[in-house]
């Protein structure tokens, strides 16, 4: 790893639109919402409206960009989700956030990280006859990420992008095929019926939705990096547009495929080999290889950006004193944050050895149940930085942007995203295939009030025990020009 040294920023005016609109597409992985977690929501939860789903969301989190973006003007700090609550609601409430923030993206690496693991040895088997591990690979998968964490951002970002580019093209071709090439029951709209969303399962369709969307918001987190804060603002919409849409046509045309009645059964008989089985039947099988190999790619991508997100986060808590002084150290070299990265790797191969030494199921209890608990994580903090952004614009008033931006439509997708919110905790056994009496689906809920309550305590400690790390909190780059002797003059 190159020399490290603790830096107060991160590189400067290295990201453009493009890149950033990589990230965040990445991060989504759309080959792996489509023939993974789409797929797996079928077959978990037994609903088909999960195309209506997207679309439902990507105007939700429309909505909820309006304010967030407009606040990113103005907060600008690589713990975003962090820094922007304790901007708009206090410094001890912005603690609970970021350990909220930490454990839901940690979730969510080590989940795709397992899924890797397991799509590469699916595809080395089918390819060679040879059967790898799947802990083995993902741990070959988190070394690469390693190394490519604490390389240059830009570099990441280019990587990225030839990745994205080719599995939304074969994802696309796919699509193409499957509606040409439609079920007996033709090319039909049922399962974007909105009356899906007045029924019982709304709930699942939604928390299952939002997890396709995770990633999206990672636009801020690159904010200190950006060319320009108008560089996040496009970036953030555009990612918006790209990944409701794709998501909701792939998906739709998987129905129209096997025909809306059959999804969930042939989900359950193929899992997430069935995107590629019904591609199988309408292509050349060379094309479906392909498509196979994307979708590991499309793991590894977005598994590489929620690594950088990850380390982001270490920095900016680490740069602040509210976690250890270490995680703010960046390479000399390349400004990368490299401690973060370190922290971030370990965490997660530990994740993931705990999954293979206990024998459980990676797909079911790394992939799938990781990712949708660390959705609700990030659903939680979604709600807390809008009703943030609210708070922040009513304390500071000079701030030239119209009610609209700053007050109206962050406290409509407060409102929208609270019954989000509740409608996946009441649903939350059936997301994860399980009786809703079972303990899994209340207690894991509850683990997020449990970080919250125990971030908000250290949040209290630190403003009595360490009053200068304390007046940091949600400082971002400034962090270090408050003097080590000096109280904080804002107790809010």
């Amino acid at each position: 790893m190159p020399p490290s040294k603790v830096s107060a920023a991160l590189a400067r005016a290295r990201l453009g639109v493009t890149s950033i609109v990589f990230f965040t597409v990445a991060a989504a992985a759309p080959e792996t919402v489509v023939g993974g977690g789409a797929v797996s929501g079928f077959a978990v939860s037994g609903v088909t409206g999960i195309p209506l789903g997207y679309l439902a969301i990507a105007l939700v989190l429309g909505l909820f960009a309006i304010g967030y973006v407009t606040m990113s003007q103005h907060v600008e700090n690589a713990g975003a989700f962090y820094a922007y609550v304790a901007k708009g609601l206090g410094r001890v409430t912005g603690t609970a956030a970021g350990g909220v923030a930490l454990v839901s993206y940690l979730m969510i690496l080590a989940s795709l990280a397992g899924g890797f693991g397991v799509g590469a040895s699916d595809f080395v088997r089918q390819v060679s006859g040879v059967s790898v591990p799947w802990w083995l690979l993902a741990a070959v998968g988190l070394a690469v990420i390693a190394l490519l964490g604490v390389l240059r951002v830009d570099v990441n970002g280019r990587v990225l992008g030839v990745l994205l580019l080719a599995e939304v093209a074969i994802i696309l071709i796919f699509d193409a095929t499957f509606v040409s090439a439609p079920s007996e029951a033709g090319v039909v709209l049922d399962t974007l019926n909105p009356a899906q969303l007045i029924t019982s399962a709304a709930g699942v369709i939604l928390v299952i939705a939002f997890t396709g969307f995770i990633g999206f918001e990672n636009s801020t987190v690159l904010a200190e990096e950006a060319k320009s804060p108008r560089t996040v603002i496009y970036a953030t919409y555009i990612s918006l547009v790209v990944i409701g849409g794709l998501y909701s046509l792939s998906t739709w045309a998987m129905t129209v495929a096997t025909g809306p009645g059959n999804i969930v059964s042939q989900a359950g008989t193929h899992s997430t080999e069935l995107l590629f089985v019904l591609a199988g039947e309408r292509l050349p099988g060379a094309v479906v290889t392909i498509g196979s190999a994307l979708y590991v790619t499309s793991l590894f991508a977005a598994t590489l950006s929620f690594h950088h997100v990850c380390a982001r986060y270490f920095f900016a808590l680490g740069r602040e004193g509210v976690g250890l002084r270490w995680w703010g150290t960046t390479s000399s070299r390349t400004s990368a944050p490299a401690a973060g990265s370190v922290t971030t790797t370990a965490i997660a191969v530990v994740m993931v050895a705990l999954v293979a030494i206990t024998g459980l199921d990676p797909i079911t209890y790394l992939f799938f149940w990781g990712a949708s608990l660390g959705a609700l994580g990030v659903l939680t903090l979604v709600l807390l930085t809008s009703v943030a952004v609210v708070g922040y614009f009513i304390r500071e008033r000079d701030h030239g942007h119209g009610r609209w931006r700053t007050t109206v439509a962050p406290a409509l997708a407060a409102l929208l995203l609270a019954v989000v919110l509740f409608l996946t905790v009441a649903s939350f056994g059936t997301v994860l295939g399980v009786d809703d009496g079972d303990s899994a689906a209340w207690i894991l809920p509850l683990g997020f009030l449990v970080v919250l309550v125990l971030g908000a305590i250290w949040g209290a400690v630190l403003k009595r025990a360490r009053p200068q790390a304390y007046a940091r909190i949600g400082m971002g780059a400034r962090a270090t020009t408050v003097q080590m002797d000096k109280e904080p003059t804002d107790v809010h």
